[in-house]
């Protein structure tokens, strides 16, 4: 099992930095929505392209609030459950499979 622990290590923690980097992602996206871009800007299209598939994937399930979106708070809270949840017991399960 020892051959394992290490990949299973490796892929914990690339995925917590994916994460991290798409939480920030987000974020961006989040504060563009404020101030409310041209569409056409790159920037603005990127950020859309990226964060939007996740937002649709949630919308549905989000009370009607009006104006606001609560679907970037909702992908947030279920990435923070992920990376405080689920990648700490993959990472001991790794490091019980290395000691063993």
């Amino acid at each position: 099992m020892y051959i394992l622990g290490h990949p299973l290590l490796a892929i914990v923690n690339i995925l917590g930095g994916l994460l991290t980097v798409y939480s920030f992602i987000i974020l961006a996206a989040v504060i563009l929505s404020f101030v409310n871009p041209d569409p056409t800007n790159p920037i603005v299209r990127i950020l859309r392209q990226i964060t939007e598939p996740a937002f649709a994937k949630v919308r549905p399930y989000m009370p009607k609030t009006g104006g606001f979106d609560l679907s970037p708070l909702a992908v947030i809270i279920i990435i923070q459950f992920v990376q405080l949840g689920i990648l700490p017991i993959l990472s001991q399960f790794g490091i019980s499979m290395i000691a063993n």
